[in-house]
C-alpha cells in the first residue's frame, strides 16, 4: 500500500526563501497572514491529506461510486472525511470574511490542494469544485445571490459543480443547446443534458449548487449567445433551507479509468430554477473566472499526484535488492544492492525529483500572482500580475499534467512487474493523472490558448512582460559563480524560446495552421524553460543558505544541475520539431488516411 508525506520543509523552503511568501502580508487584508501564520495552516492541512484523506484513497478506488434510480453514493469513508474536512473549517479557508470565510490568501489554497490531490484527488475534487463556485459569485453574484448561496457553500454545507459542455458538443461550447426561459419570478427556467460534471450528484452535502451554461431565446449564435445560471440542486427556502427537487437529476455515472471515487455524471435538466450571474449573452466571461481556477486547479493536481508517485518510487527502489552496482557492491553483507544504485534507477529517480520540485516552484509563484493581481494597492503591479497569469495559466495546466503523467509513469517502472499489481498503488496514480491532461480543456486547447491567444496578445505584451522578468532574474545569476553553470543553460534555452516565438509567429501570417502544429510542442518549450527558471531561483536561494543548511544546498544544486544538463536539452528538439512548420503535419490528404 503506498504511503504519502507531506513535503512541508519543501514547500516551506518554496514559500519563504523562493516566491517570498512574505510580500502578502503587505496586502490589504492580509496583514494577518505572516509566514508563521501560513505555514501552521498548512502543516495542519497536510496532516488532514495524511492522517484522513491517504487511507481511504486506495480503498475508494477499489470500490468507487454507487449509481442507482438518481441517487449517487460515495465511497465508504469518504462522508466521515468529508465531515472531518468541514469541521475543521477547510472549506472557508480563502473565502470572503464577509460570508463566513477565513480570507487567507489564495496562495495557501494551492498549496493545500496539492497536498489534498496527494493523498487523494477523488476525494480532493469535491471541494474544489464547490471552492470554484465560490469564486464565481463573490465577482460576478448579485447581493442576493451571495447571500442566499455563499454561507452554506463556504462552511461545506453545499457542493458545488460547473455545468459546460454537452454530449454533442466537447469543447466547442457555442453549440450548447442548453435553454433558459425567463419566469414570472424573475428567475429563469433551464432545460437541456450536460455531460462529465465532476461532483455533479454525491452523498457528501445535503445540496448541490450548479454552475450551467445556457441560450436565452434572443442568444446570437456562437460563445455571444452564452449566459450563466446558478441552479441548486433543491429549492432553497428561507434561512437557505435545502427543500423540494428543482427539477435536477443524474441521468448516470460514468465508468472510467481512474478517479474513480468521484462522480462523473451526466446532469439532466428539466425546467429547473435557475438565476442568471452576470449578465445576458456574458455567462463565458463569468464561467472563465471558475475555469481559470480550475486549470490552475489541475496543474496542481498533477503536480500532486507526481509527487506522491515519487516519494513512493524512492522508497520502494531504497529498499528492494537486486543485482550488483557496476562500480562494485554497495550491499556485500547483502544477497544483492538496493536498485537505487543502478545508474538507470537513479535517472529515473532524479527526473521525477527535478520536475516535481520545480514545478512545485513554477505552481506557487503562478499562486502568489493570483493574490497579486487581486489586492496589490499598485494598479501597475496588479496588471503585471494579470499578464503573467493569463499567460501561465495554460502552461500550468497543460505541463504540470504531461509532466505528471510522465512522473507517474516512471514511479511505476522503478516498480518493475510489481508496479503493474493493484497493491503497490502506482497504477493507481497512472490511471488518476491520465485524466488530467484531457479536462478543463485538453492540453492540446491550452497550446492553443498559449500559442494563439496569449502570446500575440497586444503585440505579444504578456511574453515580453514575463521574459523581462525571467531575464532579470538570470542576469543576476550568472555573475553568481556558484550557479552560473545553472544559470547559463537556462538563459540560452530563454533565447531559443524567443527565437522560436518570433519564427512561428511571422509563419502563421502568411499560413495559420502553423500556430496549431506547433502549439504544443511550444507550450512544452515554454514550461521547460519556465521550470528551468524556478530552478535559477531554488538554487541561489539555497546557495545563500548553505551555511546553515548544506544538506538542502547540496541537495538542489545536485537537482538543478541534473534538470539543466538531462531534462531542459529537451528544447532543442522541440525548437527544430516547431521550426519544420506546418506542412508535414498536413501534407497527407485526409481522404488517403
Amino acid at each position: 500500500m503506498p504511503t504519502y508525506t507531506p513535503p512541508i520543509d519543501d514547500i516551506r523552503f518554496v514559500l519563504e526563501d523562493v516566491i517570498g511568501v512574505a510580500q502578502l502580508a503587505a496586502l490589504p487584508g492580509y496583514e494577518e497572514a505572516g509566514v508563521d501564520t501560513i505555514l501552521a495552516v498548512l502543516e495542519e492541512g497536510g496532516r488532514l491529506a495524511a492522517e484522513v484523506l491517504q487511507p481511504i484513497n486506495q480503498a475508494g478506488d477499489a470500490e468507487g461510486c454507487h449509481y442507482e434510480n438518481g441517487v449517487v453514493t460515495t465511497p465508504k469513508g469518504f462522508r466521515a472525511a468529508y465531515d472531518a474536512y468541514c469541521a475543521a473549517g477547510w472549506p472557508a479557508m480563502t473565502a470572503a470574511a464577509e460570508f463566513g470565510g477565513q480570507g487567507l490568501p489564495h496562495l495557501t489554497r494551492v498549496v493545500l490542494d496539492e497536498m489534498m490531490c496527494a493523498a487523494n484527488l477523488s476525494f480532493s475534487m469535491y471541494p474544489l469544485l464547490a471552492h470554484g463556485v465560490i469564486t464565481v459569485l463573490e465577482r460576478w453574484g448579485t447581493d442576493e445571490l451571495r447571500q442566499r448561496f455563499l454561507p452554506k457553500l463556504i462552511d461545506g454545507s453545499w457542493g458545488g459543480t460547473m455545468c459546460l459542455t454537452e454530449p454533442h458538443a466537447g469543447t466547442d461550447l457555442g453549440i450548447i443547446r442548453t435553454k433558459a426561459v425567463p419566469s414570472d419570478a424573475g428567475s429563469y427556467l433551464i432545460t437541456g443534458t450536460k455531460i462529465f460534471i465532476s461532483a455533479g450528484e454525491h452523498d457528501l452535502t445535503d445540496n448541490i449548487i450548479h454552475l450551467v451554461l445556457a441560450k436565452l431565446p434572443d442568444a446570437p449564435p456562437g460563445t455571444k449567445g452564452i449566459s450563466l445560471f446558478i441552479i441548486p440542486k433543491r429549492v432553497v427556502g428561507e434561512n437557505s433551507a435545502s427543500g423540494e427537487s428543482n427539477g435536477v437529476r443524474c441521468g448516470s455515472i460514468e465508468h472510467k479509468m481512474g478517479i474513480k471515487g468521484n462522480a462523473t455524471c451526466v446532469m439532466n435538466f428539466d425546467n429547473a430554477q435557475g438565476w442568471l450571474v452576470g449578465e445576458p449573452h456574458k455567462g463565458m466571461r463569468a464561467m472563465f473566472t471558475m475555469m481559470n481556477g480550475a486549470r490552475i486547479g489541475v496543474g496542481v493536481q498533477g503536480l500532486g499526484l507526481a509527487e506522491v508517485a515519487y516519494q513512493n518510487a524512492v522508497a520502494y527502489t531504497q529498499d528492494r535488492l537486486q543485482g550488483r552496482a557496476l562500480s562494485g557492491a554497495k550491499n556485500p553483507q547483502g544477497e544483492a544492492d538496493p536498485i537505487i544504485v543502478h545508474p538507470d534507477v537513479r535517472r529515473m529517480l532524479m527526473s521525477m525529483r527535478a520536475y516535481t520540485e520545480g514545478t512545485r516552484a513554477l505552481a506557487a509563484y503562478v499562486g502568489l500572482q493570483v493574490d497579486v493581481e487581486l489586492l496589490h494597492p499598485d494598479p501597475e503591479r496588479r496588471q503585471e500580475a494579470s499578464d503573467l497569469l493569463a499567460l501561465l495559466t495554460p502552461i500550468l495546466k497543460a505541463f504540470l499534467t504531461d509532466v505528471a503523467f510522465e512522473v507517474t509513469n516512471t514511479a511505476m517502472q522503478c516498480y518493475g512487474g510489481h508496479g503493474y499489481i493493484r497493491e503497490f498503488g502506482m497504477e493507481q496514480f497512472v490511471r488518476d493523472s491520465r485524466i488530467a491532461q484531457i479536462y478543463e480543456g485538453t492540453n492540446g486547447v491550452q497550446a492553443m490558448d498559449l500559442l494563439g491567444r496569449k502570446v500575440p496578445e497586444e503585440n505579444g505584451r504578456l511574453v515580453k512582460r514575463f521574459m523581462a522578468i525571467m531575464s532579470a532574474d538570470l542576469a543576476a545569476a550568472a555573475g553568481d559563480a556558484t550557479i552560473a553553470d545553472i544559470a547559463k543553460p537556462v538563459a540560452d534555452a530563454a533565447q531559443l524560446l524567443q527565437k522560436v516565438t518570433m519564427g512561428v509567429m511571422s509563419r502563421a501570417q502568411a499560413n495559420p495552421d502553423e500556430i496549431g502544429a506547433a502549439a504544443v510542442d511550444y507550450l512544452r518549450i515554454f514550461g521547460l524553460v519556465a521550470t528551468g527558471w524556478m530552478w535559477v531561483r531554488m538554487a541561489k536561494a539555497a546557495e545563500a543558505q548553505r551555511a546553515s543548511n548544506a544538506e538542502r544546498a547540496d541537495a538542489k544544486a545536485a537537482t538543478a544541475r541534473f534538470y539543466v544538463t538531462r531534462l531542459l536539452p529537451q528544447v532543442h528538439a522541440l525548437a527544430m520539431q516547431v521550426d519544420a512548420g506546418a506542412k508535414p503535419v498536413m501534407a497527407l490528404d485526409p481522404a488517403r488516411w
